[in-house]
């Protein structure tokens, strides 16, 4: 029988950054209040949580980045909210943004979590921000707070 590895869902030892795009704040906030619910309701004391407001999506890389590298975090939530509008411009922020955050974590070794949502219109933010589909700050988080579990395993096998 292999060895399994899996994370827990218990935040209680645990620290997080999250990072939050200014962009769209009524879908963000939500997002922010979704995430900051499922920490809290999973054992991490408010105290082990910083917030670090960002100007918009595509600087949750950089940001996500800095905050890796001070090693205070077991992982670091990027939540950010890009609406699709008439140019291009959409695609190219979301997957450069998607593309940054994924070389954070891998360049790290800290779990850094994608929770940007892409929708075509707010409507379509707002019920992934928790209006109709669940909330997918709070999805992201669950995310942060496994990874973060099994990574530490990861150092004691």
């Amino acid at each position: 029988m292999p060895k399994v590895h899996e994370g827990k869902l218990d935040a209680t030892s645990r620290r997080f950054a999250v990072v939050v795009a200014r962009v769209n704040s009524l879908v963000t906030g939500k997002l922010l209040d979704g995430a900051l619910d499922c920490l809290r309701r999973h054992g991490c004391p408010e105290e082990q949580v910083e917030v670090a407001w960002i100007p918009g999506s595509f600087e949750l890389p950089l940001a996500a980045k800095k905050l890796a590298a001070t090693g205070r975090f077991d992982a670091v939530v990027c939540l950010g909210a890009i609406i699709r509008s008439e140019t291009p411009h959409f695609d190219f922020v979301a997957n450069e943004t998607a593309r940054g955050i994924a070389r954070v974590g891998l360049d790290s070794g800290v779990p850094v979590i994608l929770g940007v949502i892409t929708t075509d219109d707010v409507e379509q933010a707002l019920n992934r921000a928790g209006l109709r589909s669940g909330n997918y700050g709070w999805n992201a988080a669950m995310n942060a707070i496994e990874m973060a579990d099994l990574m530490a395993g990861f150092g004691q096998s």
